[in-house]
């Protein structure tokens, strides 16, 4: 048994388990669309694993795929669809009588991926069936929660990505960068459905502040990261570098480019691609495939309670969550997974915001708006949630007036010094500064000076 676990070992080594994709085999050669790809090296090592050894590095390729989907389970939509079915681990076991992966012939998955009208290669190797057999057998449960979201969110990204003039099976990438989990965060950083890192969502317009998150925003995030994969297509002209690029960054595409002579194929560049990014194409041709085919492998999709028709409303002022949910006796979760890129439950904005409500629940709001603003305000809009600083003055002095304490104007001496005057009233130097905006210790003479002194 040692031995076996040394040589999973040693095979783990060259898998990176990133986000909820993993590599578990090598390519080599190009193939045309629908064509197969020849084994490689790595993958001939593979082919020399007991049936026991294959399980086990099975598990370790799939583990952290299979908690990044667990994830999805908690968002209230998913959660409040499957209260009603039966127990979800039954739901998730897999389906005895649905035929095996391992007992489908290749010549079907290749024949399959070929009559995908795309204009991203979709070629087949054991890579991708690797990654087949993770959507349609490990995680059948999850595959069908999957497919009742994307008929959420694919009419979204559709119509995007056709507006963008882009292939419209770039809507799978959600799938294997969040789980179509709008609230997703990766371990460095990247949020969203798209998961984009904040560098990249600003760049491409999206607002990240300590209130907002316009990356998990299903429609603002799909647009940037459309407009992002049209600018890398104009680089590469090539979609799989495009995914590629998408996963990893140009930069190490580029790396990869120049490692290899000067290669531009993906499969040509596959080895000197960063590991986490080996397995990102094949792992996209497989979702592109099991949402294809899966009712083809008995699997089907699970209703989700999202709202027929969702709307958006503007909203001027600060508004929290919570006062909308209780006047209009709406389960806050909802209205979160309504409103992922609020990331403290607050409208924070003092003169627009704009707030996503069911259609049925649109005209109650409005009717009601100034109820749902006026409910429990000191509590949810208190200090502690919004504080603005003081307003100024024309000359950039603070208008704040301390309590308890009356005003004095001093007019500045020749040889006086903040310290010496903050000395003469009781009061602090750092206070002088605040209360007459000034920086640094420098006065100047006929200077008039507020002093707010102890009553």
């Amino acid at each position: 048994m040692k031995a076996i676990m040394q040589r999973i070992f040693t095979l783990a080594m060259a898998i990176l388990l990133v986000g909820i994709t993993h590599t578990s085999a090598n390519t080599q050669t190009a193939a045309p669309q629908g064509k197969s790809v020849p084994a490689s090296v790595g993958a001939a090592k593979a082919d020399t694993l007991t049936a026991e050894e294959r399980v086990m590095l099975e598990e370790i390729e799939c583990q952290t795929y299979l908690n990044n989907l667990d994830s999805i389970l908690n968002l209230w939509y998913v959660r409040h669809s499957l209260e009603d079915s039966v127990d979800l681990a039954i739901e998730m076991a897999l389906d005895d009588t649905v035929e095996a992966v391992s007992e489908i012939n290749d010549s079907l998955f290749i024949s399959r991926l070929a009559r995908i009208n795309s204009p991203i290669e979709l070629n087949f190797n054991g890579i991708v069936r690797n990654y087949i057999n993770v959507y349609i057998k490990r995680s059948r449960g999850h595959m069908g929660v999957m497919l009742g979201l994307a008929e959420h969110y694919f009419p979204i990204f559709e119509e995007i990505l056709d507006r963008y003039q882009l292939p419209m099976e770039l809507k799978v990438l959600p799938i294997i960068e969040s789980a179509l989990n709008p609230r997703a965060v990766s371990p460095v950083g990247a949020t969203g459905l798209w998961q984009m890192m904040y560098s990249t969502g600003r760049h491409y317009g999206l607002r990240v502040t300590s209130y907002v998150d316009e990356r998990r925003d299903p429609l603002l995030s799909t647009v940037a990261a459309a407009r992002y994969l049209r600018d890398l297509y104009k680089m590469y002209g090539d979609w799989t570098l495009v995914i590629a690029a998408y996963n990893c960054g140009p930069g190490n595409v580029n790396k990869a480019i120049r490692r290899s002579g000067g290669k531009t194929n993906y499969w040509d560049i596959y080895y000197y691609l960063p590991r986490e990014t080996r397995g990102y194409v094949p792992a996209f041709i497989a979702a592109t495939y099991a949402m294809t085919y899966a009712n083809e492998h008995g699997i089907v999709a699970k209703p989700i309670t999202f709202p027929a028709i969702a709307d958006t409303v503007e909203v001027k002022g600060r508004l929290h969550l919570e006062q909308v949910a209780t006047v209009l006796a709406m389960p806050i979760k909802q209205l979160r997974d309504l409103n992922p890129q609020y990331k403290r439950d607050l409208l924070p904005s003092p003169r627009r915001n704009v707030l996503r409500l069911p259609v049925d629940q649109v005209g109650a709001f409005i009717d009601n708006e100034d109820s749902i603003k006026a409910y429990k305000g000191e509590v949810y809009l208190s200090a502690k949630t919004v504080r603005e600083p003081p307003k100024a003055n024309r000359r950039g002095k603070s208008s704040y007036r301390p309590k308890n304490r009356k005003l004095v104007r001093y007019k500045v001496r020749s040889g006086d010094v903040l310290g010496k005057i903050a000395q003469r009233y009781s009061v602090k130097v750092s206070q002088l500064r605040r209360w007459n905006g000034i920086r640094g210790s420098r006065i100047n003479v006929g200077q008039m000076l507020k002093i707010y002194v102890k009553k």
